[in-house]
């Protein structure tokens, strides 16, 4: 069984690389909170670190899945003064067929590719966590409320697989990720209802 000093141990063990690249990540959380532009800065900064961290770890998919997170980064830094942003809206039946077109078509293809030619021992799960937040990321770039209800599918499944690896403190990052996705849920809808209300 787990017990905390095992845990604390584990914290303890855990490597310089992977501790900034927590703190980065929890920094760019906050100051997304905040609606900082700087968010984006040390958003490059962790994914640059975990694209590293979780490939020597393994988990392949996660590691594209954040090579895709960082160019996401770097487009918003051009990005971020642009005011017209779509209008939050729940997902249509065709948004669910392209979503789970997506998710459907990269778990297949990732698994396949991490089965056939990387050392992954764990190919299906890997490839799962990566092709829900592809599926929840197209939803949140076409500003569909369901985008946060898929992300936080695909963190629920990374935390085992996280901790599974060794990388304690990143499964604690996917923990605070979880978190701010649902109080980003709860702000979509109430932004949706209020702007219904005032067609």
């Amino acid at each position: 069984s787990i017990s905390w000093p095992h845990i604390l141990q584990q914290f303890r063990e855990t490597s310089l690389l992977e501790w900034v690249a927590f703190v980065s990540g929890v920094a760019q959380v906050w100051l997304a909170l905040k609606n900082k532009s700087l968010t984006f800065y040390f958003g490059i900064l962790s994914v640059t670190l975990y694209i590293w961290l979780f490939f020597t770890s393994g988990l392949y998919a996660e590691s594209l899945l954040n090579v895709y997170y960082l160019i996401v980064s770097i487009a918003g830094i051009f990005l971020w003064r642009t005011k017209t942003a779509l209008p939050i809206q729940k997902a249509s039946g065709k948004d669910w067929q392209k979503a789970s077109f997506i998710f459907v078509m990269s778990w297949v293809l990732m698994a396949w590719v991490l089965q056939q030619f990387t050392q992954s021992t764990v190919p299906i799960a890997d490839a799962f966590v990566s092709a829900s937040a592809w599926a929840g990321t197209w939803l949140m770039i076409h500003r569909r409320l369901e985008n946060w209800i898929i992300l936080n599918i695909s963190n629920l499944s990374a935390i085992p697989l996280q901790w599974y690896k060794g990388m304690e403190l990143t499964a604690l990052l996917t923990v605070i990720y979880f978190i701010i996705a649902l109080r980003g849920y709860w702000q979509w809808r109430k932004l949706s209802i209020e702007s219904k209300s005032l067609q």
